[in-house]
């Protein structure tokens, strides 16, 4: 893995939980099936192919719903400003609407970030914000990392060649999720910034055994 200089969020799973049921309903309206499922980022990423495939958008005050519900983690703030410490660039890249992260970061300080992606402003979702947040930093995909909870954002992050790291939320999901030989792995916001210093200091220990 490449020297880290960027981090991408969604914050469906990785800065917050999130419940199912805003997700489902909006789901349910686009697709006229209902689904059940005890997982908010699961149900946010089944959302998320049945607005792509239906060209469709979400319904905008179920998604300020599931945010208001949203339970934001303890560690993202202390995060934020060890990552930003080390100078390493924090970056929003969602599928949630302007509004909706509007309303999140009212609860999460935006001032945290240094650039926020939604599917508005960067014209789409899933791949659009990360795209949009690595191509408004100069940021190359290698010197990136994008943390997701589950299998179809473990995809995203390949197909945009950012490295995935999974955000190990649930024992059991996390071992299935695994099999998919995601970068790396944390268990809690706070192993992030020792993730990166392990991977520079690899870097350094490379450099010196080649010069």
């Amino acid at each position: 893995m490449e020297t880290i200089e960027g981090v991408l969020f969604e914050p469906v799973g990785c800065l917050a939980e999130f419940t199912a049921e805003p997700f489902l309903e909006i789901a349910a309206g686009l697709s006229g099936k209902r689904q059940t499922s005890k997982s908010g980022s699961r149900a946010y990423w089944h959302l998320l192919n049945l607005m792509e495939s239906s060209g469709h958008q979400t319904v905008e005050h179920l998604e300020l719903q599931a945010v208001d519900n949203a339970t934001i983690y303890d560690d993202v703030l202390p995060a934020l400003a060890e990552l930003k410490a080390m100078g390493i660039k924090r970056f929003i890249a969602s599928s949630l609407s302007a509004a909706a992260i509007t309303r999140f970061l009212a609860r999460c300080a935006p001032e945290t970030f240094d650039g926020i992606w939604n599917r508005d402003n960067a014209g789409g979702i899933k791949a659009a914000p990360l795209a949009r947040a690595l191509e408004a930093a100069v940021l190359r995909p290698n010197r990136a990392m994008f943390l997701t909870d589950t299998a179809e954002g473990l995809k995203l992050a390949e197909s945009v060649g950012v490295n995935a790291i999974l955000m190990m939320n649930d024992p059991d999901e996390s071992r299935r999720l695994a099999t998919h030989h995601p970068a790396g792995g944390i268990v809690s916001l706070h192993e992030l910034p020792d993730f990166i210093r392990f991977v520079r200091a690899q870097h350094v220990t490379a450099a010196r055994d080649v010069s």
